[in-house]
């Protein structure tokens, strides 16, 4: 009874809203200690406190598969389907970022394509930092305008299908939604110099090359008055300056380019590391999620076997 939709509750894409989770992820959630302290009996408005305490976001983590506190809410929003007003409050909320961000991902679940383009888009100026905890457990750095950017491009977010939507361009040409317009434009307006301003500077930089060549003329040619005075012993103390110079110059190059080529070599070392690893952690998530499909089919096979068995008799 505690884990079922609320009576009054709409079909969301045309199927019940808590199915908008997988099914595993879903009897994870319902088995958590956190789903049965801190869920239960939960309203549109104690929710509210419930999301001010989350601290980070995610889906699940660990191999057994356990739940953030971040999709146990999103899934009691799904259960409880607060009304419209209160998402939009959710995403309006500037105070709370973590609350911001699960009415975001609420209504990107169950929000049609207009209204996830009218109400997401303008978080693309929240630049505030987010906590995410990956499938490993480990906590990651994303930002606001990062994960929002996710939730209306990538199929999958926080372990859970997102539903499609239409693109924007198709929507623009429809005449369903306004042409995107970016808050850069007007910095780039105000910082593009006028006509004027471009001819002045010009005639400024060609003023500042002709007296420039002017006073290398000239003290090229003093230079060459007092190199004709100058005694032998000068000279050869010149050549000698010149030549620990350059010494120093080719010094310094060659510790340069150690440098560089170790520098170089420890960069591609740590890029090897970094793949083979992901490649192993991607390796692992394929087997566990193609031993879960295994065992749905297998579950699901079961389910349809005694059905049969049971018509029949």
């Amino acid at each position: 009874m505690a884990n079922r939709t609320v009576k009054d509750a709409k079909n969301v894409h045309g199927t019940n809203p808590q199915y908008l989770i997988e099914k595993i992820i879903r009897s994870r959630i319902y088995d958590s200690k956190y789903w049965k302290e801190q869920c239960f009996a939960l309203t549109a408005e104690l929710l509210v406190d419930k999301a001010m305490d989350i601290r980070f976001v995610g889906g699940v983590y660990a191999g057994n598969i356990k739940p953030t506190p971040f999709i146990c809410l999103t899934l009691k929003m799904l259960q409880i389907q607060p009304e419209k007003d209160i998402v939009v409050e959710f995403i309006k909320n500037e105070e709370f970022k973590y609350v911001r961000a699960l009415g975001a991902f609420y209504l990107r679940l169950t929000g049609s394509s207009i209204d996830c383009y009218k109400y997401l888009e303008p978080l693309y100026n929240d630049n505030r930092k987010l906590r995410r905890q990956n499938r490993l457990g480990y906590y990651e750095l994303v930002h606001m305008d990062e994960f929002i950017d996710e939730l209306l491009r990538e199929e999958r977010v926080c372990d859970v299908i997102l539903p499609r939507i239409q693109k924007r361009h198709v929507l623009e040409e429809n005449n369903e939604l306004e042409p995107k317009v970016s808050a850069l434009d007007d910095d780039l307006d105000e910082e593009m110099p006028s006509d004027e301003e471009i001819e002045t500077v010009t005639a400024s930089n060609k003023k500042a090359k002709i007296s420039e060549k002017e006073t290398i003329v000239i003290s090229s040619s003093s230079r060459d008055n007092k190199s004709g005075t100058k005694n032998s012993r000068s000279d050869k103390r010149d050549r000698s300056t010149s030549r620990e110079r350059d010494y120093r110059k080719d010094k310094e190059r060659d510790r340069d380019h150690r440098h560089n080529d170790y520098e170089r070599e420890k960069r591609h070392k740590y890029d090897d590391y970094d793949r083979e690893k992901r490649h192993k952690y991607e390796d692992y998530d394929r087997e566990k999620r193609h031993k879960y499909e295994d065992y749905d089919r297998e579950k699901r096979r079961e389910r349809e076997q005694r059905d049969r068995h049971r018509r029949h008799y």
